[in-house]
């Protein structure tokens, strides 16, 4: 732990450089770059026994990720704070100077929910640098902090199996090469790629006047936060404050951050076939085929979207009117907005494209429906997982079969290969995991909003718990996609924290460690 710890001091000096730039100070990260690494050696001095096995994986895994994010939220506090006797505050008014806040949003940047607190997302409120910050959280989270270090330091390789088993999103990760670092720098590499593409492809259309305000920052700002599905934007209306052509270059970028990385290896290694065969590719493709269809036919018709804006909502009657001319009747329009938002919550990157807010009852539902079903095994991106679901579907109509033929030997198959029976079990338990947290969550929240006089609806309630469980990011009403999580209480915060540091880590390898046997020799 000390020595990730250590390490994250090296890409602290890219937000370092852009205050640099800004003419803005840079004490928030020489401050935190400085603690990070005298922490870590301090760490790195209790050393004992330097072999890590599959317990001390889930330790490890789990504790760093909450080191690091108790660390990564010093910038924030020094942000609106200062230094006492040395710096004032720059900017006090931050509704990051709170410290259950500044634990939230970097939890939720780390974590790549993209679920916020902050008041106001301008540059009026926080420096670039910080906002840069901000981004850059997501993207180390997004293939994963500890496989980055796997990847790049030679001591933790010795256990680096162990850690990627307990860090890695999905079932179980792939083993590409021979050696797990070279696997680890496999993945990371073709994360690296993607991001640095989709930052070219967002800056062209902005030296092209196809996105007038694509700037080079918001390019960079945007490119480390879509593949790692994470959802952030230095925009206040997110997604929807570019241009239609920015929308549709990032569609497809998100549908890659949603995907199985292994897969682009594959690709890259001259097997351009097997992505079009993997049978968990095709059914992530399909499902957000179907749900765009669908809920494209009603924005175009009219159904998804609401006639009436309510009282109190994050829209008024105007932006609604303006919505249905826009939608209602055209094609591009429709398609576009359901797509974006479709794979935008399956892949649980979060963006928004409109304030879906505006949508009415059925599509809201059906978003809600797509914060359940997550992106492919191996991907950056949260939630059940397309693979669980489909292992699912599967026994259930093997069980279905052998209800009416009880000697059949049916193995359940994935790409063609029987998953194991044990597998199965643990998809099962995940599954069952998850519903139960999520429910007891939702009641558990809705409780301290009534305790607290905090007006939320269930609905609102039950979006919260989803998109911070699943990593999603925005849910709906008060934290729906141009609100934030800024009124619930710190307790309530606190716990949605605990609920993204659970939910990215995939419930188990968080979990264990609470149990007695865990401690048991």
């Amino acid at each position: 732990m000390g020595t990730v710890l250590k390490y994250l001091a090296v890409p602290l000096c890219f937000p370092l450089v852009v205050a640099l730039y800004y003419g803005e100070s840079v004490l928030p990260f020489v401050v935190t770059m400085a603690v990070t690494v005298l922490v870590g050696a301090g760490l790195e001095r209790l050393a004992d026994d330097p072999d890590i096995g599959a317990r001390e994986g889930f330790l490890m895994v789990a504790v760093t990720w909450l080191a690091v994010t108790i660390v990564g939220a010093i910038p924030f506090l020094i942000e609106a704070h200062g230094i006492p006797f040395v710096a004032s505050p720059i900017h006090p008014e931050s509704t990051l100077g709170n410290p259950v806040n500044a634990l939230f949003e970097t939890m939720s940047g780390f974590t790549t929910t993209g679920a916020t607190v902050l008041g106001d997302i301008s540059f009026n409120s926080h420096t670039r640098g910080i906002m840069m910050w901000r981004q850059l959280t997501q993207w180390l989270g997004g293939m994963g902090i500890v496989v980055l270090a796997v990847a790049i330091l030679p001591e933790l390789s010795v256990g680096g199996a162990q850690l990627m088993d307990a860090e890695a999103p999905g079932p179980g990760i792939e083993k590409l090469t021979p050696r797990i670092a070279e696997t680890a720098r496999a993945l990371w590499g073709a994360y690296l790629g993607l991001t640095v593409l989709e930052i070219v492809l967002l800056y062209g259309l902005y030296v092209t006047g196809n996105a007038p305000n694509m700037d080079v920052y918001n390019a960079i700002a945007h490119g480390l936060t879509t593949m790692p599905t994470g959802g952030f934007s230095p925009e206040a209306r997110s997604i929807e404050a570019f241009s239609a052509a920015a929308q549709w270059v990032i569609i497809p970028f998100m549908v890659a951050a949603g995907t199985n990385f292994a897969l682009f290896w594959h690709v890259l290694t001259g097997e351009p076939k097997r992505l079009f065969r993997d049978t968990e590719f095709k059914s992530y493709l399909g499902v957000i085929g179907v749900i765009s269809a669908i809920l494209a036919a009603m924005l175009f018709l009219g159904d998804g979207l609401m006639s009436v804006a309510p009282a109190g909502e994050t829209y008024d009657q105007l932006y609604l009117e303006g919505i249905r001319t826009a939608i209602i009747g055209n094609v591009e329009p429709a398609v576009r907005q359901s797509v974006f938002q479709v794979v935008s919550i399956v892949t649980t990157t979060g963006y928004a494209s409109i304030d879906f807010n505006a949508w009415s009852a059925p599509t809201q539902y059906g978003l809600l429906f797509a914060m359940f079903i997550g992106g492919s095994g191996g991907s950056t991106g949260g939630a059940i997982k397309i693979v669980r679901w489909y292992v699912i579907v599967k026994s259930l109509r093997r069980e279905l079969f052998t209800t009416s033929h009880p000697e059949a030997v049916r193995p359940v198959r994935l790409a063609g290969r029987a998953v194991d029976e044990r597998a199965i079990r643990g998809i099962y338990a995940f599954t069952l995991l998850y519903l139960v947290l999520f429910f007891v969550s939702t009641g558990l929240l809705h409780l301290d909003a009534a305790r607290t006089g905090f007006d939320v609806s269930i609905l609102e309630t039950m979006s919260a718990v989803a998109a911070t469980l699943g990593n999603v990011g925005p849910g709906f009403g008060v934290v729906g996609p141009m609100g934030s999580y800024l009124d619930f209480s710190n307790g309530s915060k606190l716990y949605m924290v605990l609920l993204m540091w659970v939910g990215r880590l995939e419930i188990l390898p968080v979990l264990v460690i609470f149990t007695p046997e865990y401690w048991r020799r």
